[in-house]
């Protein structure tokens, strides 16, 4: 499996990325590549090994030399010590000529073994003296060879779980592991999910785009075949449609599991549950919002000192909210009056026009909670948002501004400029259709029950 350049990446990676795990793996392939040391590389079948295989070989100082990969997995038994160690002519029937095994060609270079735990116990033996710099002996030869050769292996399987049951060498298990490197499926990535989507759709069809609601059913998918069924899917949608704009209705045709890129498990979309930790933060905000930021009417409201309030901020990251003392601003009967708990994928726009995809974690009529958000944000960051309402099929625009932001990538939004039409939208939808979080899921809970609960835990 193969991947072509990505005109912002380093073109000798050939890597394309925008998911925070994945950035993570290259720049420890970069790391590691430096170095002499063994790397296993572990990940599911099709989400990329080989392919960071190769990025540690080009940026290692044996990049200009020999790259020599094979799949053991692929071999067959009797054949797999003949092909890494060669033989010498008449060393069985067949063996008319001498040749080198993949060792000697990769010599000065790098050798890297695809699905390694498939090899045999008992070449396994052999492997681990070559590894440890031992010159060994061609079959049926009498002369032994010496390489230099840098070893990268991959594998699919548990090794660790191999090695407990005897199939699987534990010396030569820490031989090829001095670094460990894991390769996350493609469902861990879904921001990989859409740009490796529109590059393959570039390659076959460049005049031919995704809707929104196409990327989006990209994204709730599984991808139990990782890269290579994404790629697969996207050739398949290039040569079958006709018309410009591939729809999710295209997609769904493509697809044999329609359940499953529909109805993702619930383990991969749980559904929040609301911790008292985070029902405290969320009581907070709300209440700076109702009170246009003014921490000490904020304060008030909740019922405790002002001096606890502030320790409140800081223990929960909070920058949102603003100093004041007036007592004779009231709280906007707009924003906070109504929430719902929200799971689904935004576009975001920043000021400098890069976008990028996360994912809402609530929704009000005067801001958006937000997670997975990389890059990450900064406060009063100016964003647009534009996302699609479930179950109405309606796609909204709202400019926001960043009031707080974590360190693990979620922030909220303030919205900004927001016009009566888009504010109607916004309150019909929430009144109407929404799921509400669970303290308004009745709709006789208010604010007041909401702040007695949170000053009893004070």
């Amino acid at each position: 499996m193969s991947m072509l350049p990505n005109p912002c990446a380093d073109p000798l990676d050939g890597v394309i990325a925008r998911d925070p795990r994945m950035l993570t793996v290259l720049e420890a392939a970069r790391t590691v590549a430096r170095h002499k040391a063994t790397v296993l590389i572990r990940g599911e079948t099709g989400s990329g090994k080989e392919v960071i295989a190769k990025m540690i070989h080009l940026h290692s100082n044996r990049g200009a030399r020999p790259w020599v990969d094979v799949n053991c997995a692929a071999l067959p038994e009797h054949l797999v010590e003949s092909e890494l160690f060669g033989y010498e002519k008449g060393a069985f029937s067949g063996a008319d000529s001498v040749k080198p095994g993949l060792f000697e060609l990769a010599n000065g270079g790098t050798l890297f073994l695809d699905e390694i735990g498939e090899i045999d116990p008992k070449v396994q033996v052999k492997l681990l003296r070559v590894l440890d710099a031992v010159p060994y002996y061609r079959l049926g030869g009498s002369r032994k060879v010496t390489v230099d050769v840098r070893l990268v292996a991959a594998t699919n399987r548990d090794l660790e779980a191999a090695v407990r049951s005897g199939t699987f060498r534990s010396d030569l298990y820490h031989r090829i592991s001095e670094v460990h490197i894991r390769v996350p499926p493609l469902r861990e990535r879904p921001q990989d999910v859409i740009a490796l989507a529109e590059h393959f759709l570039a390659q076959r069809r460049p005049e031919s785009s995704f809707t929104d609601e196409a990327r989006e059913l990209l994204m709730r998918s599984e991808w139990p075949g990782n890269v290579r069924e994404l790629r697969n899917l996207v050739i398949q949608l290039g040569i079958l449609t006709s018309h410009p704009e591939i729809t999710a209705d295209d997609i769904r045709l493509q697809r044999r599991d329609n359940y499953d890129i529909d109805n993702p498990p619930a383990a991969l979309t749980p559904r929040g549950v609301v911790t008292l930790n985070e029902m405290e933060r969320l009581m907070i905000l709300r209440t700076l919002e109702a009170t246009n930021g003014n921490q000490s009417i904020a304060a008030d409201q909740l019922g405790i000192p002002r001096r606890t309030f502030c320790r409140k901020l800081n223990e929960h990251h909070i920058t949102a909210g603003r100093r004041g003392t007036s007592r004779s601003k009231s709280p906007s009967p707009l924003l906070g009056s109504c929430r719902a708990e929200l799971k689904i994928p935004v576009t975001i726009r920043g000021k400098d026009g890069c976008c990028f995809l996360a994912e809402t974690t609530d929704l009000s009529i005067g801001g958006m909670g937000l997670q997975n958000v990389v890059p990450p944000l900064a406060v009063s960051d100016e964003l647009t948002l534009k996302f699609t309402f479930p179950g109405s099929g309606r796609r909204i625009e709202l400019k926001a501004a960043v009031v707080w932001h974590r360190p693990n990538g979620t922030a909220g939004t303030k919205f900004t400029d927001l016009s009566a039409s888009k504010s109607d939208l916004l309150r019909d939808w929430l009144t109407h259709s929404a799921r509400m979080l669970p303290d308004f899921a009745d709709g006789t809970m208010q604010r007041t029950d909401l702040t007695e609960n949170l000053t009893a835990r004070l």
